[in-house]
């Protein structure tokens, strides 16, 4: 392909891709809790399916839906809220939002870091406005993301690698703490245990591993608020 041709190439398939896109299926709701799982296509494969059974296997009762969004940056997911009104139709008590990665790749994707915090900011206003049948708003747990291991050829390079500490996650921790959000700094982990992310998504002990941070983070959080609740009753 002539290099003239590719941006458009790439555009249309970018187009093409959107098209055929469909959102996740929302289950029947259960009348449990909600926590609903945020994100791109890292969060659509398999963590919240063992974070959902870390929590059943410590005894929580909580229904954790996935809305995870197969190739979205921020700017689409903002997209995809509006149009799947995922967030209207499951009324989550808890969302865990990680997402950032798309917006650092080099194709039709890319985002600046401004722009990538207004679009975040964005995102965090339509979910925290929401409010519950019970009157409560959702409680948001921001995450950094993961590194970038490889380069990937129109997709990944070098500065996508270079931006997420340099952009991308402090932009993150940032917005977590203006906001007063609880911080899941994910990345370390996989800085420290580099087998866990062979490629841009984890292998499947690297989604175990996920799971895992999020429930370290998560379950005392549960915890807590099952207490006070049993407090006010």
């Amino acid at each position: 392909m002539k290099p003239v041709l590719r941006p458009l190439a790439l555009f249309l398939l970018h187009c093409l891709a959107a098209c055929c896109r469909r959102d996740p299926v929302v289950p029947a709701l259960t009348g449990l809790p909600v926590i609903l799982c945020a994100g791109d296509s890292i969060t659509a494969a398999s963590y919240p399916k063992h974070l959902k059974n870390l929590l059943a296997r410590d005894g929580f009762s909580v229904q954790v839906i996935n809305a995870g969004a197969k190739g979205d940056n921020t700017a689409e997911y903002i997209r995809f809220l509006e149009r799947s009104q995922i967030v209207e139709r499951t009324d989550p008590d808890w969302v865990l939002l990680q997402l950032g990665t798309n917006d650092l790749r080099i194709d039709s994707h890319a985002t600046t870091a401004a722009q990538f915090r207004k679009n975040l900011e964005a995102i965090l206003e339509r979910i925290g406005r929401h409010r519950n049948p019970d009157g409560a708003f959702p409680r948001i747990i921001l995450a950094t993301i993961l590194p970038i291991p490889v380069e990937i050829r129109w997709h990944f390079d070098a500065g996508s690698r270079s931006r997420v500490e340099a952009e991308i996650n402090p932009a993150i921790r940032d917005i977590a703490r203006r906001r007063g959000l609880v911080l899941a700094d994910i990345h370390p982990l996989f800085v420290d245990r580099p087998e866990l992310l062979p490629e841009i998504h984890p292998s499947e002990k690297g989604y175990q591993a996920l799971a895992e941070a999020w429930h370290r983070i998560l379950a005392p959080l549960l915890s807590s608020a099952a207490k006070r609740e049993s407090k006010t009753r």
